[in-house]
Protein backbone atom coordinates (compact mmCIF):
# COMPACT_ATOMS: atom_id res chain seq x y z
CA UNK A 1 0.00 0.00 0.00
CA UNK A 2 2.80 2.37 0.90
CA UNK A 3 4.53 1.58 -2.41
CA UNK A 4 1.34 2.43 -4.39
CA UNK A 5 0.92 5.73 -2.58
CA UNK A 6 4.58 6.57 -3.27
CA UNK A 7 4.18 5.97 -7.01
CA UNK A 8 1.05 8.09 -7.14
CA UNK A 9 2.79 10.85 -5.22
CA UNK A 10 5.73 10.81 -7.64
CA UNK A 11 3.37 11.05 -10.62
CA UNK A 12 1.49 13.95 -9.06
CA UNK A 13 4.75 15.77 -8.30
CA UNK A 14 6.03 15.24 -11.86
CA UNK A 15 2.73 16.44 -13.34
CA UNK A 16 2.79 19.48 -11.05
CA UNK A 17 6.32 20.36 -12.08
CA UNK A 18 5.44 20.14 -15.77
CA UNK A 19 2.28 22.20 -15.21
CA UNK A 20 4.23 24.93 -13.38
CA UNK A 21 6.88 25.00 -16.13
CA UNK A 22 4.24 25.39 -18.81
CA UNK A 23 2.55 28.20 -16.88
CA UNK A 24 5.85 30.03 -16.42
CA UNK A 25 6.59 29.81 -20.13
CA UNK A 26 3.08 30.92 -21.03
CA UNK A 27 3.31 33.94 -18.75
CA UNK A 28 6.81 34.92 -19.87
CA UNK A 29 6.80 38.08 -22.00
CA UNK A 30 6.79 37.17 -25.68
CA UNK A 31 7.28 33.48 -24.94
CA UNK A 32 5.11 32.37 -27.85
CA UNK A 33 4.73 35.73 -29.58
CA UNK A 34 4.51 35.40 -33.34
CA UNK A 35 6.98 37.45 -35.30
CA UNK A 36 5.63 40.23 -37.49
CA UNK A 37 5.94 39.31 -41.16
CA UNK A 38 7.15 41.86 -43.69
CA UNK A 39 8.25 42.03 -47.31
CA UNK A 40 10.74 44.88 -47.73
CA UNK A 41 10.56 46.54 -51.15
CA UNK A 42 13.49 48.92 -51.46
CA UNK A 43 15.68 50.82 -53.89
CA UNK A 44 18.74 49.41 -52.17
CA UNK A 45 21.53 51.76 -53.16
CA UNK A 46 24.73 51.36 -51.17
CA UNK A 47 26.93 50.59 -49.49
CA UNK A 48 25.50 52.05 -46.30
CA UNK A 49 23.08 54.95 -46.47
CA UNK A 50 19.38 55.22 -45.75
CA UNK A 51 18.23 52.40 -48.01
CA UNK A 52 20.56 49.74 -46.61
CA UNK A 53 20.10 50.90 -43.02
CA UNK A 54 16.31 50.75 -43.36
CA UNK A 55 16.53 47.12 -44.42
CA UNK A 56 18.84 46.50 -41.47
CA UNK A 57 16.18 47.85 -39.07
CA UNK A 58 14.01 44.88 -40.00
CA UNK A 59 16.87 42.40 -40.26
CA UNK A 60 18.24 43.29 -36.82
CA UNK A 61 14.90 43.13 -35.02
CA UNK A 62 14.30 39.81 -33.22
CA UNK A 63 10.54 40.42 -33.51
CA UNK A 64 10.41 40.52 -37.31
CA UNK A 65 10.35 37.79 -39.94
CA UNK A 66 11.67 39.34 -43.15
CA UNK A 67 10.22 37.15 -45.89
CA UNK A 68 12.32 38.81 -48.58
CA UNK A 69 14.03 41.95 -49.83
CA UNK A 70 12.68 42.96 -53.24
CA UNK A 71 14.61 45.48 -55.30
CA UNK A 72 13.25 48.30 -57.48
CA UNK A 73 15.11 50.96 -59.45
CA UNK A 74 15.00 54.32 -57.72
CA UNK A 75 18.02 55.90 -56.05
CA UNK A 76 20.12 53.50 -58.15
CA UNK A 77 19.58 50.91 -60.86
CA UNK A 78 18.09 47.59 -59.80
CA UNK A 79 21.05 45.32 -60.55
CA UNK A 80 23.46 47.55 -58.67
CA UNK A 81 21.04 47.59 -55.72
CA UNK A 82 20.78 43.80 -55.76
CA UNK A 83 24.57 43.48 -55.53
CA UNK A 84 24.89 45.96 -52.65
CA UNK A 85 22.07 44.28 -50.75
CA UNK A 86 23.47 40.77 -51.19
CA UNK A 87 26.83 41.99 -49.89
CA UNK A 88 25.21 43.76 -46.93
CA UNK A 89 23.47 40.52 -45.94
CA UNK A 90 26.78 38.68 -46.11
CA UNK A 91 28.53 41.25 -43.95
CA UNK A 92 25.89 41.33 -41.21
CA UNK A 93 25.19 37.58 -41.25
CA UNK A 94 21.66 37.42 -42.68
CA UNK A 95 22.11 35.51 -45.92
CA UNK A 96 19.05 33.45 -44.99
CA UNK A 97 16.86 36.29 -46.32
CA UNK A 98 16.25 36.13 -50.09
CA UNK A 99 16.93 39.10 -52.36
CA UNK A 100 14.53 39.30 -55.31
CA UNK A 101 15.06 41.49 -58.42
CA UNK A 102 12.12 43.64 -59.45
CA UNK A 103 11.38 46.36 -61.99
CA UNK A 104 14.22 48.09 -63.84
CA UNK A 105 12.11 50.93 -65.26
CA UNK A 106 9.00 52.87 -64.14
CA UNK A 107 5.61 51.90 -65.56
CA UNK A 108 5.24 54.99 -67.76
CA UNK A 109 7.79 57.71 -66.98
CA UNK A 110 10.80 57.62 -69.28
CA UNK A 111 14.21 59.17 -68.76
CA UNK A 112 14.38 61.04 -72.08
CA UNK A 113 10.87 62.46 -71.65
CA UNK A 114 11.73 63.50 -68.11
CA UNK A 115 14.73 65.51 -69.31
CA UNK A 116 12.41 67.38 -71.67
CA UNK A 117 10.02 67.88 -68.75
CA UNK A 118 12.85 69.42 -66.72
CA UNK A 119 13.61 71.88 -69.51
CA UNK A 120 9.97 72.96 -69.64
CA UNK A 121 9.06 73.08 -65.95
CA UNK A 122 12.35 73.45 -64.10
CA UNK A 123 14.95 71.12 -62.66
CA UNK A 124 14.66 68.86 -59.64
CA UNK A 125 17.45 68.23 -57.17
CA UNK A 126 17.42 64.42 -57.18
CA UNK A 127 17.07 62.15 -60.23
CA UNK A 128 18.18 58.93 -58.57
CA UNK A 129 19.41 56.31 -61.05
CA UNK A 130 19.21 58.86 -63.86
CA UNK A 131 21.82 61.06 -62.13
CA UNK A 132 23.45 64.20 -63.48
CA UNK A 133 21.62 67.00 -61.74
CA UNK A 134 23.23 69.87 -59.79
CA UNK A 135 24.62 68.92 -56.39
CA UNK A 136 23.66 70.99 -53.35
CA UNK A 137 25.57 71.02 -50.08
CA UNK A 138 24.11 68.32 -47.84
CA UNK A 139 25.36 70.10 -44.70
CA UNK A 140 23.07 73.00 -45.61
CA UNK A 141 20.15 70.61 -45.61
CA UNK A 142 19.97 69.19 -49.11
CA UNK A 143 21.04 66.10 -51.02
CA UNK A 144 23.94 63.65 -50.84
CA UNK A 145 26.45 63.58 -53.66
CA UNK A 146 24.86 62.76 -57.03
CA UNK A 147 26.06 59.36 -58.29
CA UNK A 148 27.81 59.19 -61.65
CA UNK A 149 25.44 58.14 -64.38
CA UNK A 150 25.85 54.69 -65.93
CA UNK A 151 23.79 52.16 -67.87
CA UNK A 152 20.87 50.32 -66.32
CA UNK A 153 22.67 46.97 -66.20
CA UNK A 154 26.14 48.19 -65.22
CA UNK A 155 27.37 47.36 -61.72
CA UNK A 156 30.25 49.67 -60.76
CA UNK A 157 33.13 48.38 -58.61
CA UNK A 158 31.85 47.79 -55.10
CA UNK A 159 33.97 49.23 -52.31
CA UNK A 160 32.55 46.72 -49.82
CA UNK A 161 33.53 43.77 -52.04
CA UNK A 162 31.63 41.66 -54.51
CA UNK A 163 28.84 39.40 -53.17
CA UNK A 164 29.27 35.63 -53.21
CA UNK A 165 25.58 34.84 -52.86
CA UNK A 166 22.95 35.11 -55.59
CA UNK A 167 19.53 36.70 -55.89
CA UNK A 168 16.43 34.54 -56.04
CA UNK A 169 15.48 33.34 -59.52
CA UNK A 170 12.03 34.96 -59.37
CA UNK A 171 10.64 38.42 -60.04
CA UNK A 172 9.60 40.66 -57.18
CA UNK A 173 5.90 40.91 -58.05
CA UNK A 174 5.32 37.15 -58.20
CA UNK A 175 7.41 36.66 -55.05
CA UNK A 176 5.20 39.17 -53.19
CA UNK A 177 2.02 37.51 -54.41
CA UNK A 178 3.28 34.06 -53.47
CA UNK A 179 4.22 35.10 -49.96
CA UNK A 180 0.98 36.97 -49.31
CA UNK A 181 -1.10 34.01 -50.42
CA UNK A 182 1.02 31.70 -48.26
CA UNK A 183 0.40 33.94 -45.23
CA UNK A 184 -2.97 35.62 -45.83
CA UNK A 185 -3.65 38.75 -43.73
CA UNK A 186 -0.31 38.38 -41.93
CA UNK A 187 2.18 40.20 -44.17
CA UNK A 188 2.90 43.92 -44.25
CA UNK A 189 4.39 45.44 -47.40
CA UNK A 190 7.10 47.96 -46.56
CA UNK A 191 7.93 50.34 -49.42
CA UNK A 192 11.11 52.39 -49.24
CA UNK A 193 11.40 53.26 -52.93
CA UNK A 194 9.25 53.86 -56.00
CA UNK A 195 6.13 51.69 -56.03
CA UNK A 196 6.67 49.92 -59.37
CA UNK A 197 6.96 46.38 -57.97
CA UNK A 198 3.85 46.75 -55.83
CA UNK A 199 1.84 48.16 -58.74
CA UNK A 200 2.85 45.21 -60.92
CA UNK A 201 1.76 42.78 -58.20
CA UNK A 202 -1.61 44.55 -58.04
CA UNK A 203 -1.98 44.31 -61.81
CA UNK A 204 -1.30 40.56 -61.74
CA UNK A 205 -3.43 39.78 -58.68
CA UNK A 206 -6.39 42.08 -57.97
CA UNK A 207 -6.74 40.54 -54.47
CA UNK A 208 -3.12 41.17 -53.51
CA UNK A 209 -3.68 44.31 -51.41
CA UNK A 210 -6.65 43.00 -49.43
CA UNK A 211 -4.73 39.83 -48.47
CA UNK A 212 -2.00 41.84 -46.69
CA UNK A 213 -2.05 43.52 -43.29
CA UNK A 214 -1.44 46.81 -45.06
CA UNK A 215 1.29 48.87 -46.68
CA UNK A 216 3.85 51.14 -45.04
CA UNK A 217 5.69 53.52 -47.33
CA UNK A 218 8.21 56.32 -47.28
CA UNK A 219 6.84 58.85 -49.72
CA UNK A 220 4.82 61.95 -50.34
CA UNK A 221 5.12 65.50 -49.12
CA UNK A 222 2.39 67.73 -47.69
CA UNK A 223 3.71 71.00 -46.27
CA UNK A 224 7.25 70.53 -44.93
CA UNK A 225 8.57 73.37 -42.77
CA UNK A 226 12.12 73.75 -44.03
CA UNK A 227 14.66 76.00 -45.73
CA UNK A 228 15.84 73.09 -47.86
CA UNK A 229 15.27 74.35 -51.44
CA UNK A 230 14.35 70.86 -52.66
CA UNK A 231 11.10 71.06 -50.67
CA UNK A 232 10.54 74.70 -49.69
CA UNK A 233 10.00 75.64 -53.34
CA UNK A 234 8.11 72.45 -54.27
CA UNK A 235 6.32 71.32 -51.11
CA UNK A 236 4.33 68.54 -52.82
CA UNK A 237 7.34 67.02 -54.62
CA UNK A 238 8.93 63.82 -53.30
CA UNK A 239 11.24 61.46 -55.21
CA UNK A 240 9.64 58.03 -54.62
CA UNK A 241 6.23 59.13 -55.91
CA UNK A 242 7.73 61.37 -58.62
CA UNK A 243 9.94 58.63 -60.13
CA UNK A 244 6.92 56.41 -60.94
CA UNK A 245 3.70 58.42 -60.48
CA UNK A 246 1.43 55.91 -62.22
CA UNK A 247 2.62 53.13 -59.91
CA UNK A 248 1.98 55.26 -56.82
CA UNK A 249 -1.44 56.25 -58.16
CA UNK A 250 -2.44 52.62 -58.70
CA UNK A 251 -1.17 51.58 -55.26
CA UNK A 252 -3.13 54.30 -53.47
CA UNK A 253 -6.34 53.17 -55.16
CA UNK A 254 -6.03 49.51 -54.11
CA UNK A 255 -8.00 47.95 -51.25
CA UNK A 256 -5.36 47.93 -48.53
CA UNK A 257 -6.50 47.21 -44.96
CA UNK A 258 -4.37 50.19 -43.91
CA UNK A 259 -1.99 52.69 -45.52
CA UNK A 260 0.77 54.40 -43.50
CA UNK A 261 2.92 57.08 -45.13
CA UNK A 262 6.14 58.52 -43.73
CA UNK A 263 6.14 61.92 -45.42
CA UNK A 264 8.90 64.41 -46.17
CA UNK A 265 7.34 66.57 -43.42
CA UNK A 266 8.47 64.16 -40.72
CA UNK A 267 11.60 62.80 -42.43
CA UNK A 268 13.23 66.24 -42.40
CA UNK A 269 13.15 66.13 -38.59
CA UNK A 270 15.34 63.02 -38.37
CA UNK A 271 18.95 63.62 -39.42
CA UNK A 272 21.61 60.93 -39.44
CA UNK A 273 24.45 62.51 -37.49
CA UNK A 274 28.10 61.90 -36.69
CA UNK A 275 27.09 61.50 -33.06
CA UNK A 276 24.90 58.53 -34.02
CA UNK A 277 27.72 56.96 -36.00
CA UNK A 278 30.10 57.39 -33.07
CA UNK A 279 27.66 55.70 -30.67
CA UNK A 280 26.90 52.81 -33.03
CA UNK A 281 30.60 52.29 -33.86
CA UNK A 282 31.29 51.37 -30.21
CA UNK A 283 29.52 48.06 -30.76
CA UNK A 284 31.39 45.11 -32.24
CA UNK A 285 28.24 43.71 -33.89
CA UNK A 286 28.56 43.14 -37.65
CA UNK A 287 25.70 45.58 -38.36
CA UNK A 288 27.30 48.33 -36.27
CA UNK A 289 30.65 47.86 -37.96
CA UNK A 290 29.00 47.92 -41.40
CA UNK A 291 27.46 51.30 -40.54
CA UNK A 292 30.69 52.63 -39.05
CA UNK A 293 32.54 51.76 -42.25
CA UNK A 294 30.03 52.60 -44.97
CA UNK A 295 27.30 54.95 -43.70
CA UNK A 296 29.16 58.23 -43.68
CA UNK A 297 26.54 60.48 -45.29
CA UNK A 298 24.89 63.09 -43.09
CA UNK A 299 21.37 63.22 -44.40
CA UNK A 300 17.75 62.67 -43.51
CA UNK A 301 16.77 59.22 -42.24
CA UNK A 302 13.98 58.79 -44.78
CA UNK A 303 13.52 55.04 -44.81
CA UNK A 304 14.86 54.14 -41.37
CA UNK A 305 12.14 56.29 -39.81
CA UNK A 306 9.41 54.54 -41.79
CA UNK A 307 10.80 51.14 -40.77
CA UNK A 308 11.08 52.02 -37.07
CA UNK A 309 7.59 53.55 -37.04
CA UNK A 310 6.17 50.23 -38.21
CA UNK A 311 8.05 48.39 -35.48
CA UNK A 312 7.01 50.88 -32.79
CA UNK A 313 4.16 53.25 -33.79
CA UNK A 314 4.56 55.13 -30.50
CA UNK A 315 7.52 57.06 -31.91
CA UNK A 316 5.03 58.91 -34.14
CA UNK A 317 3.53 61.81 -32.17
CA UNK A 318 1.38 63.41 -34.86
CA UNK A 319 -0.40 62.22 -37.99
CA UNK A 320 -3.08 63.37 -40.37
CA UNK A 321 -5.60 60.94 -41.83
CA UNK A 322 -6.59 62.12 -45.30
CA UNK A 323 -7.42 60.74 -48.71
CA UNK A 324 -4.18 60.55 -50.69
CA UNK A 325 -3.19 60.08 -54.32
CA UNK A 326 -0.51 61.13 -56.82
CA UNK A 327 -0.85 63.46 -59.81
CA UNK A 328 -0.54 61.57 -63.11
CA UNK A 329 -1.39 64.42 -65.48
CA UNK A 330 1.80 65.03 -67.49
CA UNK A 331 2.13 68.70 -66.63
CA UNK A 332 4.17 70.78 -64.21
CA UNK A 333 2.83 68.91 -61.15
CA UNK A 334 3.33 65.39 -62.56
CA UNK A 335 4.18 63.13 -59.62
CA UNK A 336 3.11 65.55 -56.87
CA UNK A 337 1.29 64.36 -53.74
CA UNK A 338 -2.47 64.97 -53.68
CA UNK A 339 -4.63 64.99 -50.54
CA UNK A 340 -8.28 65.67 -49.71
CA UNK A 341 -10.53 65.80 -46.69
CA UNK A 342 -13.75 63.78 -46.56
CA UNK A 343 -15.80 66.70 -47.90
CA UNK A 344 -13.46 67.53 -50.79
CA UNK A 345 -12.36 64.10 -52.00
CA UNK A 346 -13.21 62.73 -55.45
CA UNK A 347 -16.28 60.53 -55.65
CA UNK A 348 -14.49 57.26 -56.37
CA UNK A 349 -11.27 55.37 -55.90
CA UNK A 350 -9.25 57.24 -53.30
CA UNK A 351 -8.33 55.65 -49.97
CA UNK A 352 -7.56 57.03 -46.54
CA UNK A 353 -3.90 57.19 -45.55
CA UNK A 354 -2.25 57.82 -42.20
CA UNK A 355 0.28 60.55 -43.03
CA UNK A 356 2.96 60.84 -40.34
CA UNK A 357 3.91 64.41 -39.45
CA UNK A 358 5.97 64.44 -36.23
CA UNK A 359 8.27 62.12 -34.28
CA UNK A 360 9.64 61.57 -30.79
CA UNK A 361 13.19 62.08 -32.02
CA UNK A 362 15.10 60.92 -28.89
CA UNK A 363 13.02 57.74 -28.74
CA UNK A 364 13.53 57.03 -32.44
CA UNK A 365 17.27 57.70 -32.21
CA UNK A 366 17.68 55.41 -29.22
CA UNK A 367 15.63 52.69 -30.91
CA UNK A 368 17.68 52.83 -34.11
CA UNK A 369 21.01 52.81 -32.28
CA UNK A 370 19.96 49.88 -30.10
CA UNK A 371 18.89 47.80 -33.09
CA UNK A 372 22.12 48.46 -34.98
CA UNK A 373 24.28 47.69 -31.95
CA UNK A 374 22.53 44.47 -30.98
CA UNK A 375 23.38 40.89 -31.86
CA UNK A 376 22.33 39.56 -35.25
CA UNK A 377 19.06 37.63 -34.82
CA UNK A 378 19.09 33.92 -35.49
CA UNK A 379 18.65 33.24 -39.18
CA UNK A 380 15.19 32.22 -40.32
CA UNK A 381 14.30 29.31 -42.58
CA UNK A 382 13.49 30.88 -45.94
Amino acid sequence: MKRTIGCCTQRILKFGAVFVAVCVLALAPGAFAQKKMVIVDQDGSGPGGSNQMAMMVFLMSPDVDVLGLTMVTGNAWRDEEVAHTLRMLELIGRTDVPVVPGAVFPLVRKEDETRLYLQMYGKVVWLGAWGEEPQIDAVAGSVPATPPMHGAYVIPKMVEGEPHTKALDEDAAHFMIRQVHAHPHQVTIYEGGPLTNVAIALAIDPHFAELTQGIVMMGGSLNPQTDDPEFSTSPRHEFNFWFDPEAAHNVFRANWPRIDVTTVDISLKAMFTQEMIDVIAKSSSPAAQYIAKFSQERYYMWDELAACAWLDPSIITKEKVEYMDVEIDHGATYGDTLTWTQKLKPNEGVQLAHAQLDVDLPKFTKMFEKLMMGPTPTSGAH
